[in-house]
């Protein structure tokens, strides 16, 4: 009889699975699961078999056959792309929310503004105002354009204003004379260095530019952020990552482990391997959302929308009183600089055509809600700063439901029991050594880049907003080809940059997203760059 070494009987017991029972576990919880889910239970064990088969799970004893395995991993990868997009819609809403907040609020006073103009001036001014109710119907429609980003020029809007008004009232305040084109144009070179309409012309230049590029800024802050995350959300998993979530999510179901739940470290360096991209969206996302409470302080503050809006029509109604009060002399030295017009055999000089009584014109302040609405929005934007470095932890613990960071009897890639490597750091550059995923830090995700090219953008423009700077819009989505682009910063950085008023620089053009009623277009296109343009980019960006 041949007698075999204890070292032999050692190896052999070594070599044999490892199991705490005699027999088969069952497949029932599996198998409820699996039909749950939706799938058909047909060929699914009633108890645990080898796990040579298994090309993602642990090969040991399971309760999941190869078809079994490949539905979990679709089921998985589908699960938690649905997990991001859940998250990003809370993001979404959010902004979407601030931005209608507000933009109901702005377009409110630019309604009561001009609709106060309308009840008042025909008994303020009867002709001189129903006569050329046309030309302060088009400065409104101007100035709700500029706010909807339309590419119009603010300053050059409100002069043309001015002009045509003083056009108009000259002629109807002097109706004894025929007064051509030709004269007119001259009237107006040598009226305006009289100041026809006192100060109010250029202050309201001065305010009232501030405030709308302030507004227009903030308002499409929200969408461009909103516009980001929604993309962000919606892209698709690695085929490496997809993996790494199935083992995480459902191994553990397939190993008879049900009720185990990931170790929080392990769920942790899956998450943050899969988010690696999303997750250098951070810097420029922060200092978005700086930029917008560096602008939301500046509106309720020294821009003073709510004061500057909402009494439009008592400036321009002081300014057509200074006209009134000063028209002897402002003819006199028109006539002195162009010659007498002709005679009229039309006019007529009925003072109740030229002037009615005084009214007082008031402007109801609603200071009280722009300052709830910036409160507000500071608070949800302080809360968002960190969305994206925090989702990995946020998902784990509130959708994947790992364990606490003690357990040690938790799922932890292999089976029951602690998990020992430590947490990576976030964004691409630190998973190069993630155990869990296989990351290629050369091969940045272009969606990804480009929504942080969008932040970049939009950061630069509410550092310009905040100096009053300007900066049109090229109303498309999915362009970054916009200028000033080049450089992130946070409001206080970009605006000490800009030294130029805003009467004497041209403005920049960027990109916005699309609007749709008070949100964000649905389109989904991620169309990429010029190739140009990213080469000059992405290598400035791509270490970040």
């Amino acid at each position: 009889m041949r007698v075999f070494p204890w070292g032999f009987w050692l190896l052999c017991v070594a070599s044999a699975p490892a199991r705490g029972d005699s027999k088969a576990r069952s497949c029932a919880e599996v198998r409820q699961l699996y039909g749950a889910k939706g799938f058909s239970l047909s060929g699914v064990p009633q108890a645990e078999i080898s796990g040579e088969h298994l090309r993602i799970c642990p090969q040991g004893y399971t309760c999941c056959t190869s078809e079994m395995e490949e539905n979990f991993a679709n089921k998985s990868r589908s699960e938690f792309e649905a997990m991001m997009k859940e998250a990003g819609r809370s993001v979404q809403a959010t902004l979407t929310a601030q931005h209608r907040s507000f933009d109901s609020y702005f377009q409110d006073l630019l309604n009561k503004s001009e609709k106060a103009l309308y009840d008042a001036f025909p008994s303020m001014f009867g002709e001189l105002y129903t006569q050329n109710a046309k030309v302060f119907k088009d400065l409104y429609s101007e100035l709700r354009r500029y706010y909807r980003s339309s590419n119009i020029n603010l300053e050059e809007a409100l002069n043309e204003f001015w002009t045509r008004l003083l056009e108009r009232l000259f002629k109807l305040l002097n109706p004894q004379y025929h007064i051509t084109d030709e004269y007119l144009d001259c009237m107006v070179k040598h009226a305006e260095q009289h100041r026809p309409f006192g100060e109010v012309p250029r202050e309201l230049k001065v305010k009232a530019t501030r405030a709308f590029i302030a507004a227009r800024s903030y308002a499409q802050g929200f969408l461009v952020g909103s516009d980001v995350a929604r993309k962000v959300s919606q892209v698709s998993l690695s085929q490496e990552c997809s993996r790494a979530i199935m083992k995480l999510m459902y191994c553990p179901h397939c190993r008879g482990m049900a009720g185990l739940k990931p170790c929080s470290n392990y769920c942790l360096n899956v998450v943050k391997g899969c988010l690696a991209n999303q997750a250098d969206l951070s810097t420029e996302w922060r200092y978005l959302m700086d930029s917008l409470m560096g602008v939301a302080d500046r509106i309720d503050g020294p821009y003073n929308v709510d004061t500057v809006i909402g009494t439009i029509h008592v400036r321009i109604a002081e300014a057509i009183s200074n006209l009134q009060e000063n028209k002897d002399s402002i003819t006199s030295k028109v006539f002195q600089g162009c010659g007498n017009p002709k005679i009229s055999t039309k006019g007529s000089s009925s003072e109740d055509k030229k002037r009615r009584g005084k009214v007082t014109l008031e402007a109801k302040s609603s200071a009280q809600a722009l300052e709830m609405l910036v409160l507000d929005a500071k608070g949800n934007l302080t809360a968002l700063k960190t969305y994206w470095i925090t989702l990995p932890s946020s998902l784990c613990s509130k959708k994947i439901m790992s364990s606490s960071a003690s357990d040690d009897k938790c799922w932890n890639g292999m089976t029951k029991g602690s998990y020992l490597p430590e947490v990576m750091g976030d964004g691409l550059a630190n998973q190069i050594n993630n155990p869990e995923v296989e990351v290629d830090i050369t091969k940045p995700d272009m969606t990804i880049r480009q929504q942080i090219m969008q932040l970049k953008i939009m950061t630069n423009r509410l550092g310009n907003a905040n100096v009053g700077n300007d900066v049109d819009f090229q109303d498309t989505s999915d362009d970054v080809s916009g200028s000033g682009s080049g450089d992130s910063c946070p409001d206080d950085v970009c605006g000490k940059r800009l030294s130029k008023s805003p009467s004497t620089r041209q403005p920049e053009t960027h990109a916005i997203p699309k609007q749709s009623g008070h949100g964000v277009s649905g389109a989904s296109s991620t169309s990429l760059p010029s190739a140009s343009l990213l080469l000059l980019l992405l290598p400035l960006h791509l270490w970040r």
